[in-house]
């Protein structure tokens, strides 16, 4: 069966390649490595390696393949980067995060319900991410815990960018963020290019799952 997984995820690279989603050797390698069906539930497992979001329980999905790789490379992520993920689901965007900034890197990933940060917990773990930490909480007040941040990753709508995350990014550091209502957001990349200010740039309309809590709906 790990055959059969392997064979769809190849097929799945090079459509996202062909498509212009993956642009860079590191996302590709990243994409290739990360088991998507060890992060989804095993009755939709046949369908892990089809380009669309699947159901991964609690009435939430896990991103399609295509937006991962986008948002992954509009971020620019780099080796030994301290990143933050708000929407951590069952873990697979954090893995191919973690793939990303390597060892010598670290990613938080938050998770608003519990049963998902349990699994997304189990998952990475079972998977060998060592550099992965989860976190139940309230993702839209971001994480202080370990701020600053190179970038923050956000896979869930917010009405519009938590104050509290733009505090935690290092100065250059960026954040990308879907802004906009419950049902359709545009895709926000924004860089703090000072104590005070951000530079926002719009990267077009996407669908998410609202974001939880203080500073989400």
């Amino acid at each position: 069966m790990e055959e059969e997984y392997e064979e769809e995820r190849e097929k799945l690279i090079e459509k996202l390649l062909r498509r212009g989603y993956i642009k860079s050797e590191r996302v590709e390698k990243a994409m290739r490595t990360v088991p998507r069906h060890e992060f989804v539930p095993s009755r939709v497992k046949d369908s892990a390696y089809l380009d669309s979001p699947q159901p991964i329980g609690e009435g939430q999905t896990i991103s399609a393949p295509h937006m991962v790789a986008m948002m992954v490379e509009k971020l620019d992520i780099e080796k030994g980067q301290k990143i933050l993920e708000v929407g951590g689901g069952r873990g697979y965007h954090a893995a191919v995060i973690a793939e990303l900034v390597g060892e010598e890197g670290k990613v938080y990933t938050i998770e608003y319900i519990e049963t998902l940060a349990k699994s997304a917990q189990k998952r990475l773990k079972r998977c060998g991410y060592k550099n992965v930490r989860v976190i139940q909480g309230d993702g839209s007040k971001g994480y202080p815990e370990r701020a600053p941040y190179s970038r923050i990753s956000v896979a869930c709508g917010a009405p519009n960018i938590p104050n509290p995350m733009i505090k935690q990014l290092k100065i250059d550091g960026k954040i990308l963020i879907p802004i906009g209502n419950k049902y359709f957001q545009e895709l926000v990349r924004a860089t703090r290019t000072s104590e005070h200010e951000i530079k926002k740039e719009n990267l077009g309309g996407v669908r998410f799952v609202p974001l939880k809590g203080k500073y989400g709906f």
